[in-house]
């Protein structure tokens, strides 16, 4: 009877240390810096008929521009970039929500990047961009938004 605890115990400890060999890789959100933010209108072909989501109302269409510093040693993927913006006069630009986009692939290291967002016409520029920000995975969470997308 005590062998047969002890090898059972034994097999327990040898499963639960051969799955620290097998456990698959973490998917931790790693935060990414953003710097030299910026933004400047859309090229013609990429805003020609935007439109606001759900409305007729027209919309100016521009692109936010800024470097993003990815200290982890592995690529960063599917990173949700988040951040206030404000119009000349201090008027939320996206109300009720803070995510503005993402960056599909952040190398370690800096990297350029680029999101397109869509502000109201009525809304005066110049636009104010404040508190972003970026988190991101260790491996894609959603493979069906790149599907040329090759790391």
């Amino acid at each position: 009877m005590k062998f047969r605890n002890l090898a059972i115990a034994a097999i327990a400890i040898l499963l639960w240390v051969a799955s620290f060999a097998i456990a698959p890789e973490s998917l931790a959100l790693t935060q990414v810096k953003l710097n030299n933010l910026n933004y400047r209108e859309c090229p013609t072909e990429l805003a020609e008929g935007m439109m606001a989501s759900g409305s007729s109302q027209k919309v100016n269409c521009f692109l936010i521009t800024g470097t993003a510093v990815n200290t982890s040693n592995k690529y960063v993927v599917d990173a949700d970039v988040f951040g206030r913006i404000y119009d000349k006069d201090g008027n939320n630009v996206m109300q009720n929500r803070s995510r503005v986009g993402t960056i599909p692939s952040i190398p370690p290291g800096e990297s350029e990047f680029e999101i397109r967002i869509s502000v109201a016409a009525n809304q005066p520029t110049p636009l104010q961009l404040k508190q972003f920000k970026a988190s991101g995975f260790s491996s894609r969470v959603r493979p069906y938004y790149y599907d040329d997308f090759k790391l």
